[in-house]
């Protein structure tokens, strides 16, 4: 059985979870960006972003370094491969459990197609 950090895919799927920190992964794929550059194109106030770039950070996705009174952001170390892998084994036992209900209709399909329709 595979085994996860829970801290990590705690802080992983937290940070994953919001929409503009999404956008900031996909942004940083590209290219690296200041803070402020990140604000803008997302709209939002510098310390919106600040808060979402210290929960990247804490998840191992973003890495900042600060160079005078700029401070750039870029993808940090951590890939997603473990969260990746625990939703594959999760999408593995929904599987499992799909194809075991559809045994249960088509069984329950051919014994009502060899003891005729049921009357009510």
């Amino acid at each position: 059985m595979v085994q996860y950090q829970a801290a990590d895919l705690d802080a992983s799927f937290a940070a994953l979870a919001d929409a503009t920190r999404r956008g900031v992964l996909e942004q940083l794929g590209r290219a690296e960006a200041s803070i402020t550059e990140l604000a803008e194109t997302f709209r939002i106030t510098l310390t919106g972003m600040k808060k979402h770039v210290v929960v990247l950070e804490r998840a191992g996705l973003v890495t900042t370094e600060k160079i005078g009174r700029v401070r750039t952001c870029r993808l940090g170390p951590r890939d997603l491969e473990e969260e990746a892998a625990w939703i594959e084994h999760r999408r593995q036992l929904w599987n499992a459990r799909f194809d075991a209900l559809d045994d249960v209709v088509r069984d329950l399909k051919r014994k009502e197609t060899a003891n005729g329709p049921k009357k009510r």
